[in-house]
């Protein structure tokens, strides 16, 4: 995966003709169970926003390699593009920007949406902000419940691999080695009315 001319705001992720995989960070009382039984439940709490990101490199900075506690089990979540698609499309800004919106009354009322998402910048493996940015995606309310219920196919843990590319990192091969053992990750084909509305640059 390379990270030359990259566009600022651009969806990369791991994807084929139907699904796309996101990652989320639990800790081992969802995580275990979730990626047991391929779905979420117990202890997990559906009227809570609950975040999904498409860049590993920006999972592993969120989790800290799935060392930070909490958010020891790292989960790659396989979700139906078409459901992918509809968070985007129902989503808002989770902050007002000058340049995206009209003004402050236009994204107020943008919030009704119950998915939010923002654009930080994507981390390298040292996790050092890039030039370009990476979407987080916020599932709330009616979202949460698409989320557990329709759009996901399959829930694998691979904390072992995020474990595996940090130790790594330490070997005289660091980073090219550890650049392989990354998920491919490729731009997302986002259509053109809902890539204007999130914001992305082509």
């Amino acid at each position: 995966m390379t990270d030359i001319a990259v566009p600022n705001r651009q969806i990369r992720a791991s994807y084929d003709d139907s699904t796309i995989t996101v990652y989320q960070a639990y800790s081992p009382a969802i995580g275990r169970p979730a990626a047991a039984n391929g779905r979420f439940g117990g202890a997990f709490k559906r009227e809570r926003m609950t975040w999904i990101k498409p860049s590993f490199r920006w999972m592993m900075y969120r989790c800290g390699w799935a060392l930070k506690p909490g958010q020891e089990h790292v989960l790659a979540i396989r979700i139906s593009r078409e459901g992918f698609e509809w968070a985007l499309a129902h989503s808002a800004f989770a902050h007002y920007d000058a340049k995206l919106h009209v003004d402050r009354e236009a994204w107020r009322a943008s919030l009704d949406n119950p998915v939010r998402i923002q654009w930080d910048p994507e981390r390298d493996l040292h996790f050092r902000p890039l030039d370009h940015r990476s979407i987080q995606i916020g599932l709330g309310g009616e979202s949460v419940a698409r989320y557990c219920d329709e759009w996901i196919v399959g829930i694998e843990d691979v904390t072992v691999l995020a474990r595996r590319v940090h130790a790594t990192l330490s070997t005289e091969q660091a980073p090219s080695a550890a650049m392989e053992l990354l998920p491919a990750e490729r731009p997302y084909p986002v259509p053109d009315a809902i890539a204007a509305q999130i914001g992305m640059c082509r």
